[in-house]
């Protein structure tokens, strides 16, 4: 077992987490489960939580403060940005091109799917007193009346207008956070970049970026000052961050049975028996298998062939074993930020980037890069249109890909990021945002696969500018 690759461990964790969570349910250990094995996973998150904050802040500033020329970090800065939009464009225009091939919401029964669209046109009736964007009204135009009344009967109908303006309370939150979020600007994100207090700031994992704002300014200003006067503090700063990574290594060790307790407390929260579980992800499947297919086609398709393109002498499967750690914690955590202290770990002694390439572009990566979270919000946004019979134009879609795009930016401040931001690429083209309800089910699940998107995205941009700043020293 000693001589076990650290990801092979994992996976037999996670394997034995699924397993155990589904003998757990069948003989009624949920409870169990969930007071006394489910609290060491979010431990384990907490802990990578609290070495996070202080890595990316000693890292990024040890990482500046050593650049000789300071012009260095405008090019990589801009190398960075510009890598990171391209991925999350592409991404999004992945899950744009599945979800309008595969159709997932014309899954659903017709009858089903006429409720659902008399719902969204009373839905709009009483939000904006007019009629839907794609020009159809099932209630008032006489060529859709066969399939209305073979669906409803007069009285749902009345019942349905009496319903349609209530929001289920389980989303009046995210509403309100996002109707705030939606209504602060376009540069509100900029504003938001620089703390008005530091130390709040790394005491608050939600303001990753304030802390990487603050981490480069004094790190630059220690590069520009005389190296004899900072070198004292340089020191510190350096053996600092040498102190965090090797808490890093010791936490690592104990990953696989944090993994394992992790899996088995997600399962037993989503359903009682195993039958529920299968129940939530058969009734949103088509939904479900586009996402995941998405999120493949980034993962194993697009990734890969952007680091063979880029960078020479990293196979398709060395890609991957260099960063497998790296991704399968990502899947068992949801969280990039929880991820990173292991990604920067995995780049640099794996991958052979340079300190001061990862401890710059993976806390901006893990920040602002959310490709997974993009492509699937793409993929909901289209398949909730689809199930309430609303047929978006190819303009709507580019305001999809504008939103999300946008949206990605600012989503890692934001409480359930993913939920919240889709809430305003709904609203965007005129569609109900309560319907985010409707994905709730499996977005645990999906949540998961779309950060391993996310961490993967972020190794990828990071080997890349690592390649191009001469930074790249290739792992036999």
């Amino acid at each position: 077992m000693k001589s076990m690759p650290l990801h092979v461990k994992i996976i037999i964790g996670l394997v034995l987490g699924v397993i155990y969570s589904f003998i757990s349910s069948s003989l009624g250990w949920n409870e169990f489960t969930v007071n006394w094995i489910d609290p060491f996973g979010k431990i384990f998150i907490r802990i990578l939580k609290f070495i996070a904050v202080p890595l990316v802040l000693f890292s990024i500033i040890s990482g500046v403060a050593s650049l000789k020329d300071v012009s260095t970090l405008g090019r990589m800065g801009a190398k960075t940005l510009g890598f990171y939009l391209a991925t999350t464009v592409f991404a999004i225009g992945v899950g744009l091109f599945l979800v309008n091939v595969i159709k997932p919401g014309n899954f659903i029964e017709e009858e089903q799917r006429i409720k659902n669209r008399v719902k969204y046109e009373l839905w709009v009736e009483s939000a904006t007193g007019g009629i839907p964007k794609d020009g159809r009204s099932f209630l008032t135009d006489p060529k859709y009346r066969a399939q209305l009344e073979s669906a409803l009967t007069v009285e749902e109908i009345e019942e349905y207008k009496k319903q349609v303006s209530k929001k289920p309370k389980s989303i009046e939150a995210k509403l309100n956070s996002a109707n705030k979020t939606k209504n602060e600007g376009p540069l509100k994100f900029i504003v938001d970049m620089v703390p008005q207090n530091v130390i709040l700031s790394v005491s608050n994992n939600k303001l990753m970026l304030q802390v990487i704002f603050f981490a480069i300014f004094f790190g630059l200003t220690i590069a520009i000052c005389p190296k004899e006067r900072v070198a004292p503090l340089v020191a510190i700063i350096d053996a600092t961050n040498d102190v965090f990574l090797k808490m890093v290594d010791l936490v690592m060790k104990a990953a696989p049975f944090f993994v394992f307790c992790l899996l088995a407390g997600v399962i037993a929260r989503m359903a009682d028996t195993p039958a529920e579980v299968l129940e939530i992800f058969k009734s949103l499947s088509s939904y479900s298998i586009t996402v995941v297919i998405g999120l493949g086609v980034m993962i194993f398709g697009i990734y890969p062939l952007i680091v063979k393109l880029f960078v020479k002498g990293v196979g398709y499967s060395k890609f991957f074993k260099n960063i497998a750690p790296a991704q399968f914690l990502a899947f068992s955590t949801s969280s990039s930020a929880a991820t990173l202290p292991v990604t920067i770990e995995c780049l640099e002694d794996n991958m052979g980037v340079s300190k001061k390439v990862a401890s710059f572009v993976l806390p901006i990566g893990a920040t602002v890069n959310m490709d997974g979270t993009s492509l699937y919000q793409a993929v909901a946004v289209v398949f909730l249109a689809q199930l309430h019979m609303v047929d978006l134009t190819m303009a709507q879609q580019m305001i999809i890909v504008m939103t999300a795009t946008l949206s990605s930016i600012g989503a890692a401040a934001v409480p359930s990021a993913g939920l919240v931001m889709m809430i305003i690429v709904l609203q965007s083209v005129g569609l109900n945002p309560a319907w985010i309800a409707i994905v709730f089910p499996v977005d645990r699940i999906l949540d998961m696969c779309r950060t391993v998107v996310n961490v993967t995205g972020d190794a990828t941009v990071s080997t890349v500018i690592a390649q191009s700043e001469g930074e790249l020293d290739l792992k036999n």
